[in-house]
């Protein structure tokens, strides 16, 4: 059986990881099988060069920020020309390789769930979205990724995700969501409004029984939409 491939996105701090959980909780009491990816770990290329690079070269601290010890990221949020075409590149890297992931994951034949934590879409919309070039390329790279079932994108206000989360300055927070906005105008993103946990998981669990009652898989429609 082919999985569901599922994926979140969205800026830092808009509840990805709650909701990671709170889906994968209820297709488990679902009966399903739940496998959870994360883009950075399980795809990106070089991803131990990258976060070193980003500590040592660009002196961002590299800490996963919480309300009672910020941390000063400074990794995607710097957008010099060099590191533009850099990262253009190894984002072209990723998206080969989550090809071969993907087309892994489907050939076993182990059905269930696959839940991306972000996925091409998060690298995509670090880029300045605004500039023709950056949305042209983008076009590119997403006809070259594995198509999704139901890809969520998890609205935030930036303020409220940096005080959850904060890391990046707050300029960088609203261009970067900003960047997804824009992204969703040709990718396929369900965009999620930003809320309560619960009532967000509720919206998240109704996008997700819609769409998948299209699928002709009937062991998966008929247990998810239960």
């Amino acid at each position: 059986m082919t999985p569901l491939l599922i994926t979140f996105s969205g800026i830092d701090g808009a509840g990805k990881s709650t909701q990671i959980e709170k889906l994968r909780e209820y297709l488990t009491q679902q009966g399903l099988s739940v496998r959870i990816l994360t883009f950075w770990d399980n795809v990106a290329v070089l991803s131990s060069l990258r976060s070193g690079f980003s500590r040592k070269v660009l002196q961002s601290d590299g800490q996963v920020g919480s309300p009672d010890k910020p941390a000063n990221r400074n990794d995607k949020n710097t957008r010099s020309f060099p590191l533009l075409v850099g990262r253009s590149l190894l984002h072209l890297a990723d998206v080969f390789r989550l090809r071969q992931i993907i087309r892994r994951e489907r050939s076993a034949g182990n059905g269930g769930v696959i839940i991306f934590d972000r996925y091409i879409y998060d690298q995509l919309a670090a880029l300045p979205m605004h500039h023709w070039l950056a949305r042209a390329y983008a076009r590119f790279v997403l006809s070259l990724a594995p198509n999704t079932d139901v890809s969520y994108l998890l609205d935030a206000v930036p303020e409220e995700a940096r005080a959850r989360k904060p890391e990046y300055p707050i300029d960088f927070m609203r261009q970067y969501r900003s960047s997804y906005l824009e992204l969703r105008k040709f990718a396929p993103l369900s965009l999620i409004s930003a809320g309560d946990p619960d009532n967000v998981h509720v919206a998240i669990v109704a996008c997700l029984s819609a769409i998948v009652s299209k699928f002709p898989q009937p062991q998966v429609d008929s247990t998810v939409a239960a």
